[in-house]
């Protein structure tokens, strides 16, 4: 069964850090880009950082760069999200997606990550 679970979501400080993680079964995430998406209360679904398959790039929103870093762990079969910094604003469902070309693509159910004092 093909899947896609993140977590590693929860409430923290601001300045605080979060490692998210998206784990895949039923194929392998190495094949596919994977995306990190979030979501906040009356807001549309955001881009916020991307590597490519076989980590061929990684690209982040401007909002997240120097903050957030993106990586994959092909033994686990899963990509991860390190939140450093985290701001009032990265408050949001977090998602992730894999892409490959031909197959379409796969989302998670989201991971709730809320940033307060």
């Amino acid at each position: 069964q093909v899947q896609l679970v993140e977590s590693g979501g929860g409430l923290v400080q601001p300045g605080g850090s979060l490692r998210l993680s998206c784990a895949a079964s039923g194929f392998t995430l190495d094949y596919y880009a994977i995306g990190w998406f979030r979501q906040a209360p009356g807001k549309e679904r955001e881009g916020v950082s991307c590597i490519g398959a076989s980590d061929s790039y990684t690209r982040y929103a401007d909002s997240v760069k120097g903050r957030f870093t993106i990586s994959r762990d092909n033994a686990k079969n899963t990509v991860y999200l390190q939140m450093n910094s985290l701001k009032s604003e990265d408050t949001a469902v977090y998602y992730c997606r894999a892409y490959r070309t031909g197959v379409g693509y796969y989302w998670g159910q989201g991971t709730q990550v809320t940033v307060s004092s």
